[in-house]
């Protein structure tokens, strides 16, 4: 991201002309909300404004995956409204990410508003099951909110690995290219240092990273240029 004088100023007054207005989110729909307001300049410490507590948040805060997707997807980030995950500790969540561009086009944050719907959940449940037309639970993606960044991206890579059921030394070579790909697809290299966390939390060499890294961004640069 740029380091426009100009621009960072400009980003800036947005910033404090939004935050005023996470308060007035939270206060309008009550206890169960939570808005956040973050600066993507700073992912160790994006959160700048926050009104309610659904996940915890706190101001000087890091992003959560979901912002490290943001960034991940640079200029063509969208808004994601209304969808729906789960908490680590099983909160059910909805949630919308609102981008936020500066006059140039670029992504610099995002508002993001998050509603704990578990107990309207339960009553539909409830209200399901007595009518006689309830229905299994959809499964949902467990996303990490956490204001460590450290955390955010250890619980990227454990997820990452789970799915695959095996250890780093258990992964063959297009098991270990997938593995970076996919969270590197996930912004998790845009944060400073990430790098080097996801060696050590995978037992490897920092230059061993590095490679695969590369190799997976090459793979992927050949597949879409093949498909384009």
């Amino acid at each position: 991201m740029g380091t426009d004088p100009a621009l960072d100023a400009e980003r800036d007054a947005i910033l404090s002309a939004l935050a005023p207005i996470t308060e007035g989110i939270a206060a309008t729909f009550g206890p169960l909300c939570e808005a956040v307001l973050h600066d993507y300049r700073h992912p160790e410490r994006s959160v700048v404004a926050v009104a309610g507590s659904v996940t915890g948040r706190t101001v000087g805060g890091a992003m959560s995956e979901i912002g490290m997707r943001v960034l991940a997807r640079g200029g063509e980030a969208a808004d994601e409204l209304n969808y729906v995950t789960r908490t680590r500790n099983g909160a059910l969540v909805k949630s919308s990410t609102m981008v936020l561009r500066d006059s140039s086009g670029a992504v610099f944050g995002a508002l993001c508003v998050n509603v704990d719907v578990g107990a309207v959940s339960q009553v539909h449940d409830l209200l399901g099951a007595l009518a006689g037309t309830g229905r299994a639970p959809a499964e949902l993606p467990t996303t990490t909110f956490h204001n460590d960044i450290d955390s955010v991206v250890d619980a990227l890579v454990d997820a990452h690995q789970s799915r695959q059921r095996g250890s780093w030394a258990e992964l063959d070579r297009a098991e270990r290219l997938e593995l970076f790909g996919g969270l590197d697809a996930r912004g998790v290299f845009a944060v400073r240092g990430a790098v080097e966390q996801v060696a050590a939390r995978l037992g490897i060499s920092r230059a061993s990273a590095y490679n695969y890294l590369s190799r997976a961004r090459a793979a992927h640069d050949t597949s879409t240029g093949e498909h384009a």
